[in-house]
């Protein structure tokens, strides 16, 4: 099941995210620094959610309270929640 995510506070617009089994599957990023987040879509999938998670969370990009790294964290764990 797809799950898509609104990012908050960042350039990023949508975040569309698959996680099966407790990994991630399916991720792609609408917006925001194309190469940067197509980097790290590509480096999480497959990836537990978990370590997702705990690698990316908190992370801030320059004065702002998040980045999209920390926003993918938040669409993982929202997208693990609705798989339970």
């Amino acid at each position: 099941m797809t799950v898509t995510y609104k990012p908050k506070g960042v350039c990023s617009s949508k975040i569309d995210i698959e996680v099966e089994d407790g990994i991630v599957t399916r991720l792609q990023f609408t917006g925001g620094c194309s190469g940067n987040l197509q980097g790290l879509s590509r480096l999480v999938t497959g990836m537990r959610a978990e370590e997702v998670i705990a690698k990316l969370e908190g992370l801030r990009c320059g004065g702002k309270a998040t980045s999209c790294p920390d926003q993918l964290a938040k669409a993982v764990e929202e997208a693990s929640h609705m798989q339970e």
